[in-house]
């Protein structure tokens, strides 16, 4: 009997998201591998470098205008960006505008990533990442993002890398901690507004590595892990 090629399977999206420092490169980069080890071919979409609009403009008036630092901050080399962190009316009404330009530019990027030959799109910061940087507790601005997050795809599994304030910027200098802290609160209320989202609880790295993979492997189907030949996974048990 000669079988039937199987219909082209769409990639699953995946998003990492949190406050600078919780890990999301990290993370990133160990499920890459991991999946890359059972033949899940992969793919990896940079939202500040890939889908952002108007970033040179935004990285000048965070240097020029509110006198921040450039580059990432290190343990050894911190740095004090003034940018996203930077509140008022009139940045609100800016974002507004910019979220609305960078969401339409996420629908097409998505679209076109789509239509690759691959099984796994994952994005380094996605739309939520940009809403998180907005007052929830605005009744204004969280109507602004339940309209907004219906214009994007949602992806199918989507990642709050939750961590504390204090350990992030231990790892990640940047901006100031009482900033993060209102940061992480953002993403934690954001979670409640996506369908879907899951909050990774701070922990082990390796804890981590193992429940983000294990989600994202579930999301592929099994029709589509059965054309891996390489693919061995198992639930590791808990030793005696």
């Amino acid at each position: 009997m000669i079988r039937k090629a199987s219909e082209p399977r769409r990639p699953r999206l995946v998003s990492f998201s949190g406050i600078d420092g919780a890990g999301k490169s990290t993370q990133i980069q160990a499920l890459r591998a991991r999946l890359n080890d059972v033949g899940v071919r992969v793919s990896l979409v940079t939202f500040w470098d890939d889908v952002a609009r108007l970033t040179r403009v935004r990285e000048v008036t965070g240097h020029t205008l509110f006198k921040g630092d450039k580059g990432v901050g290190t343990p050894a080399q911190p740095v004090n960006r003034r940018d996203k962190n930077v509140r008022s009316w009139y940045m609100t009404a800016v974002r507004f505008g910019l979220y609305f330009v960078d969401a339409i530019s996420l629908r097409i990027e998505v679209a076109s990533a789509l239509r690759t030959n691959t099984d796994v799109i994952i994005f380094d910061r996605y739309l939520y990442d940009e809403l998180a940087n907005l007052s929830l507790q605005n009744r204004i601005e969280r109507a602004y993002v339940r309209l907004l997050l219906p214009f994007v795809p949602q992806p199918d599994v989507s990642f709050v890398l939750d961590a504390d304030p204090v350990q992030a910027r231990a790892r990640k200098p940047e901006y100031p901690l009482d900033f993060l802290h209102r940061s992480r609160a953002s993403y934690l209320a954001l979670s409640e507004l996506v369908s879907g989202m899951t909050v990774v609880a701070p922990q082990p790295v390796q804890d981590v590595e193992q429940q983000v993979s294990q989600l994202v492997l579930n999301a592929l189907s099994p029709d589509a892990l059965q054309s891996y030949p390489t693919f061995v996974y198992t639930v590791p048990t808990a030793s005696k």
